[in-house]
């Protein structure tokens, strides 16, 4: 079946001739056209026209023998990056018809190693959620039930929860997330997949839609391990248009999959043992724990202080870069307009046709940590608390090569649990905020299912830059754990 290939599986198929670009983005477009409307995994699809010239290029440069890395590999864009002549939402009204005149550094990477773009997936409003119910565009639904019950609808998990729909239900080989608190480790932990946050800096930020500029980080959403390496080799890279883009030469990352992980030290953080933590995941913890000793991997127990303050300090610099970031949709430039009487009339009309309920709630917060009187009390505060916490990972890495940690306090939850309390929805970040605040990079693996059925995954997060060392121990656990489930949805989905 085409649509359950991996990327490596598909890139070697298309290598061989076993299959073309054409009959691989076909199927894929199959997929979506039964599957989109019950998941609304894609806000977007590309015309299949346009899809179906991309990978005939591709296939002619297969047999030119001048392919790139992703050559004609269809893969899903998150609806968050910036793409030439394609509609661009950030799943928000205010940008509903948006059509930008320019490439994102990061897509722009992936079409020059030949990818094949096939739609923008939803996610929540400029990525500010955990369970992709914000969007404006409606909510994503998960491709996996709960074992015995088929009529209620999970959450992917968020923001990028579009992006592990597709890829998990066979609409897409790969997609693109990003990550600011957990937003691509947290909903491939929920789908089933893998995906990683790579260092800050790993890819640029020039053309995706901010949320925190700080924190947002782009990477991979995908099937297997190596796939997430060979995927941030094509997006990876230095970018002289964003100031934060680090200038360090790009490994072939796919390559530390299968390496010997014998000797590596792996931290275990006391403190993520947190307190009525469900005995699910601590069983696949100390599942994934075992499967590491047996591969030769030394493990020693490690402490992080000040993660206990990483979800709040997260939740007051995050929707401060957010209030200062969306303060340029203002309804004179692009974007959505309300006339008014009155300027002032402009904004507040424009603010409140276009932003959701959570986006104004991260605005409101935001701007009150900035205000006169607060600022000290609660922004400059949180910064010096994310540095301890920076400091917390830097002291753990000089005794380990990675730290392991379950990913979520969960598996997918329903659309509509926990919704009335936006406390319990920020809770479904605590494992996977301390790296974003760290800027380390993090990579979830699926090791398998609870009771219910629902995929589970473990976070390997390492030092800075060190995304090889991540990928060689998520590959090991990848292997011992033999993940191979796939929802059933995704049994009619493809050719």
């Amino acid at each position: 079946m085409l649509t359950g290939l991996t990327l490596t599986e598909a890139r070697a198929g298309l290598a061989a001739r076993k299959f073309s670009a054409r009959e691989l983005a076909q199927a894929h477009l199959d997929a979506i056209g039964r599957l989109n409307t019950a998941l609304n995994a894609y806000i977007t699809v590309l015309p299949e026209a346009d899809v179906l010239a991309s990978a005939d290029a591709a296939d002619a440069r297969y047999a030119a023998g001048t392919a790139g890395i992703m050559d004609g590999l269809p893969i899903g864009v998150k609806d968050l990056f910036c793409t030439k002549g394609v509609r661009t939402t950030a799943a928000s009204k205010m940008l509903a018809d948006f059509v930008p005149p320019y490439e994102s550094t990061v897509t722009a990477n992936l079409l020059n190693a030949g990818a094949v773009f096939l739609g923008k997936t939803n996610l929540d409003e400029f990525a500010m959620g955990s369970a992709n119910i914000n969007s404006a565009f409606g909510p994503a639904t998960n491709p996996w039930k709960r074992k015995g019950d088929e009529a209620t609808a999970l959450v992917p998990g968020g923001s990028s929860g579009g992006s592990s729909a597709a890829v998990a239900a066979g609409m897409a080989l790969a997609a693109t997330g990003t990550d600011t608190g957990g937003s691509i480790r947290q909903p491939a932990a929920y789908c089933g997949i893998v995906g990683l946050k790579p260092t800050y800096g790993r890819c640029s930020r020039w053309g995706t839609i901010a949320f925190a500029s700080s924190l947002d980080q782009a990477g991979p959403m995908t099937r297997s391990v190596a796939d997430a390496g060979l995927m941030l080799e094509a997006m990876a890279g230095f970018d002289a248009k964003d100031s934060t883009s680090s200038n360090r030469p790009v490994p072939a990352f796919h390559k530390a999959v299968g390496k010997s992980v014998k000797g590596l030290r792996v931290g275990i953080p006391a403190e993520y043992r947190a307190p009525g933590l469900p005995a699910e995941i601590v069983a696949m913890w100390e599942q994934g724990i075992a499967w590491l000793k047996a591969a030769g991997c030394e493990v020693v127990d490690v402490s992080l202080p000040h993660t206990r303050y990483g979800l709040t300090t997260y939740y007051i610099i995050a929707p401060a870069e957010c209030s200062s970031n969306l303060a340029r949709y203002d309804g004179i430039r692009f974007g959505l307009r309300k006339d008014a009487p009155s300027l002032d009339g402009v904004y507040e009309a424009t603010r409140a046709a276009g932003f959701g309920q959570e986006v104004r709630n991260r605005i409101l917060m935001g701007t009150y940590v900035l205000s006169a009187g607060y600022y000290d009390a609660y922004y400059l505060k949180a910064q010096k608390v994310r540095t301890l916490i920076k400091h917390d990972f830097e002291n753990a890495f000089e005794n380990v090569d990675v730290l392991l940690t379950p990913t979520a306090p969960s598996a997918a939850f329903a659309q509509g649990e926990n919704m009335d309390d936006p406390v319990q929805m920020y809770l479904n970040d605590i494992f996977t905020v301390p790296a974003s605040m760290a800027g380390v990079p993090a990579l979830s693996v699926p090791v398998g299912l609870n009771d219910a059925g629902l995929p589970l995954g473990l976070q390997i997060i390492g030092k800075h830059f060190d995304e090889e060392t991540v990928l060689s121990i998520g590959g090991a656990l990848e292997a011992a754990a033999g993940f191979t489930h796939t929802p059933s949805v995704h049994a009619g989905a493809g050719a």
